[in-house]
């Protein structure tokens, strides 16, 4: 049993249809029902309908339930009747406020100033009234919707209807689909850039080829966009394992799991193109399963640390070809201990981008360490510098050099060097630096008798009369690469004006293409742009022919015309790729059949393939 004085609570269950549709035209059924009560009170009824005793009501005679039921209806119409009008004076009222507020306003009464109107009292309510009408409902606020009349929040995505007025959610997005249908785009062909986009990288990476793709080239391509699913590569050889290497080295897709691929038991090289998803413990897996390693090629190596170097040492293993790009985790002791220890069956070292730990003293370890070194290469150091290149002199077996060293070494350093070991010399690669001069190729011509490829960029200091001398009558053979990128005159004040003819210019020209035109099949004078247009016109003249060139770069000789262009093409039949980039007055040239044209400033792109027959 209930306590009396506990109050009772209500339990609210679900509204019903009605009570929903009064709401939302702000009729409240609780007023209603008090209005009703408070007539039966003043009628003479209980809430119940019964009449209250001793009321005139309960002395008069009952109806009957067919009278009741007949006035059901008029006495419901009667109390929507009234609860429309209280909710439409309520409404008055708001709107009537709201338009007093506006009137109220600055920005009103500037507009009214503004109109001319002075006190007319009627132009100030239209005025008015018109502001209120044209003013949207802010977001929270609740609105009827224009087409349904359903009674909805006005959000920020809420759309206006075309007549006037604001659209619930459903109404809005019918009036989108009708409206805002996509428009039919136009139609592309499949793979069309993708194609376009796969033939430029290819060209930049020097990989492209005319014509259809090789069925070994499709098989690769298949494999490295499956290459989860590929769980040995069986006996395939080399060279298809190694483009197999590069393939997925280009796409990223190099990691612990895929680098067991390229290690097996019974390999002898190893080439890994992308090592930055590598950790120094796959690195030590690779020593670990290829116990019979000669030539280990490591691109990014950031994570070949000392205690790979550690492992190394610790293994049976004979090294003739170690390349290690990027390793700057390697300390100097560590690098000591490798060579004192693996030095003797060394054959190749090329060290690229290490900027603290390799260093003079290194070098000057090779005469012992490394009796049987024949190629070196150490590029972007930053800690070698002229002692480092004096001990390389003392190394007699050496038979290709490359350098490309941040800190300036004296002219006299290189002289002394080719003056030691020059005659043995098969590459000579000396990359930015700036100051060599004359006197370094006049060593070449004098030592060398044995060089097929010779690099020497960025020098502002050579003149064309040094290129002269180093070429006519050298008795050295025909070289077959040769590059002197950006060997010119850059003064900055006036770099078309060059009176000294410092840099490549028309008679070193000349005089390379007359001694190792024939065996000559890699060029590059990039930057040259003191080559006269003359000099090209005879070198490329209809009586000469150079069998043997494939690529030729002259990007930036500002002498380059269409005619000259065309005579390269005719004088080279085996060219395979023509690099123009710079070349403002290459325009409008026929490209024969099967050779590519790079770098000129077109609609269709950079690159021509040739279809002139």
């Amino acid at each position: 049993m209930s306590r009396p004085d506990r109050p009772q609570r209500r339990i609210m269950g679900p509204q019903s249809a009605l009570t929903d549709f009064l709401a939302s035209h702000n009729i409240s059924a609780h007023q209603i029902r008090l209005d009703a009560d408070a007539r039966r009170r003043a009628a003479g009824q209980n809430p119940d309908g019964t009449p209250v005793e001793g009321s005139a009501a309960a002395t008069e005679p009952t109806t009957t339930p067919a009278e009741d039921e007949a006035a059901i209806p008029e006495v419901t119409g009667r109390r929507r009747r009234t609860a429309a009008a209280a909710a439409r004076e309520e409404k008055s009222k708001k709107q009537q406020k709201a338009i007093e507020k506006i009137k109220a306003s600055k920005k009103f009464q500037k507009r009214k100033r503004a109109s001319g109107s002075g006190d007319d009292s009627d132009y100030e309510e239209d005025l008015a009234r018109a502001i209120f009408e044209r003013t949207a409902p802010l977001p929270g606020q609740m609105e009827n919707c224009a087409v349904c009349g359903k009674r909805f929040t006005v959000t920020t995505y809420s759309r206006n209807a075309p007549d006037g007025g604001l659209l619930c959610g459903p109404c809005g997005k019918d009036l989108a689909k009708a409206v805002d249908a996509p428009k039919k785009r136009a139609k592309r062909i499949p793979g069309a850039l993708t194609a376009r986009r796969q033939a430029m990288s290819s060209i930049l990476d020097g990989t492209f080829k005319l014509g259809a793709k090789s069925l070994a080239t499709l098989c690769i391509e298949t494999l490295a966009k499956n290459i989860d699913l590929a769980e040995d590569l069986g006996d395939l050889p080399e060279p298809v394992i190694d483009k197999i290497a590069r393939k997925l080295s280009k796409h990223r897709l190099l990691n612990s799991q895929t680098l067991s691929l390229f290690i097996q038991p019974t390999a002898e090289q190893v080439h890994i193109y992308d090592c930055a998803k590598l950790t120094a413990d796959d690195f030590v897996r690779v020593f670990q399963t290829v116990p019979h390693l000669k030539k280990i090629k490591a691109y990014n190596a950031i994570h070949f640390k000392d205690e790979v170097v550690d492992y190394l040492l610790s293994r049976d293993i004979e090294l003739e070809d170690f390349y290690l790009h990027g390793a700057n985790l390697v300390s100097e002791s560590k690098w000591k201990e490798f060579l004192e220890q693996k030095g003797k069956p060394l054959r190749s070292l090329r060290v690229y981008w290490t900027d603290k730990h390799f260093t003079n003293d290194l070098l000057a370890l090779l005469e012992t360490a490394c009796p049987s070194l024949e190629r070196l290469k150490v590029s972007h150091n930053e800690q070698v510098g002229a002692e480092g290149v004096k001990a390389i002199t003392r190394v007699q077996t050496l038979r290709h050099l490359s350098l490309h060293l941040r800190k300036h070494v004296h002219p006299d350093v290189f002289v002394a060097l080719l003056n030691s070991i020059g005659k043995n010399l098969e590459t000579f690669s000396i990359a930015m630096m700036q100051g060599l001069d004359n006197t370094v190729l006049d060593a070449i011509h004098n030592k060398c008798r044995s060089l097929q490829k010779l690099r020497i960029t960025e020098s502002e200091v050579m003149t064309d009369d040094g290129f002269e001398r180093l070429f006519k009558d050298w008795e050295n053979k025909g070289l077959r690469f040769i590059s002197f990128k950006n060997c010119r005159h850059c003064e900055s004040t006036s770099p078309r004006q060059n009176p000294d003819n410092v840099g490549l210019c028309s008679k070193g020209f000349k005089a390379l293409m007359a001694h190792s035109g024939s065996k000559l099949q890699s060029l590059n004078v990039q930057g040259c742009r003191h080559i006269s247009a003359s000099a090209f016109e005879e070198v490329f003249s209809a009586d000469k022919v150079y069998p043997e060139l494939t690529e030729l770069e002259i990007s930036f000789c500002e002498e380059v015309t269409d005619f000259i262009v065309g005579s390269i093409f005719r004088s080279c039949p085996q060219l395979r790729e023509l690099n123009v980039f710079g070349c403002m007055k290459v325009k409008d040239v026929r490209v024969p059949r099967g050779k590519i044209l790079v770098g000129v400033p077109n609609a269709l792109g950079m690159v021509i393939e040739g279809t002139e027959d």
